[in-house]
């Protein structure tokens, strides 16, 4: 990464926080680009206008995220641009996960500037950053793994539709949102319960709450 022409995005819907993380990025390079989002509309509608972004800073619990929903849909549709998870849960399980799912670091908010600062550098350098107090070392759960390796198959716009299933929202509302037919959310439905292998949208959401450490709500409408 060219550091001293580096964009950075920080995503996070606590202004203070975002003032913090902007701190310690601006003592690692003055001269960077920096641009903040408080929501995942925000974030996305950001990205869409000028995706040449070198790393986002990314709080996993802001507006429109459920748990590692946020993550998965950037890694799918922005492969190329490191996330960095920034958040306030950090127990080890939260972490793994996060570098399952394909997240550069892992920096917990109670952390000060000084080490934010320190854990931004590494990862601009292209090193995974992690407290150094984390175990990794636990046994992964089996069903847990492979319910992982089902989601990250989704496409983004995929994971955009169970994003909005586990906020309860209708085929006719989500088809509203993203602005297509209602037949084009009905497809999609259908090939997230077959990449999940599961037989209802509840399930589909019940499924995503489980690997998300039930941060993502289930309150799906029986709707099929």
């Amino acid at each position: 990464m060219t550091v001293a022409n580096s964009h950075l995005v920080i995503a996070d819907d606590h202004p203070l926080f975002r003032d913090a993380l902007r701190q310690a990025v601006g003592s690692v390079v003055a001269t960077a680009k920096i641009d903040e989002a408080g929501s995942f509309e925000d974030l996305t509608s950001l990205l869409e206008q000028d995706s040449d972004v070198d790393l986002i800073l990314l709080d996993l619990t802001m507006p429109g995220i459920s748990g590692f929903s946020g993550l998965i849909y950037l890694r799918a549709q922005y492969p190329a641009i490191p996330v960095v998870i920034v958040s306030a849960s950090d127990d080890g399980a939260t972490i793994r996960r996060s570098l399952d799912f394909g997240a550069s670091g892992f920096i917990p908010k109670r952390f000060g500037v000084e080490t934010l600062r320190d854990a931004i550098v590494k990862v601009m350098d292209g090193d995974i950053w992690v407290p150094p107090d984390t175990d990794l070392s636990s046994a992964a759960d089996p069903d847990m793994t492979r319910l992982r390796d089902r989601l990250v198959t989704l496409t983004p716009q995929q994971v955009r539709v169970l994003m909005m299933l586990s906020e309860g929202l209708l085929n006719k509302q989500i088809a509203y949102e993203l602005g297509v037919s209602e037949a084009t959310i009905k497809a999609h439905v259908s090939a997230i319960l077959q990449k999940l292998g599961v037989e209802s949208r509840t399930q589909a959401v019940i499924a995503a709450a489980k690997i998300a450490g039930s941060q993502w709500r289930q309150s799906t409408p029986s709707e099929q």
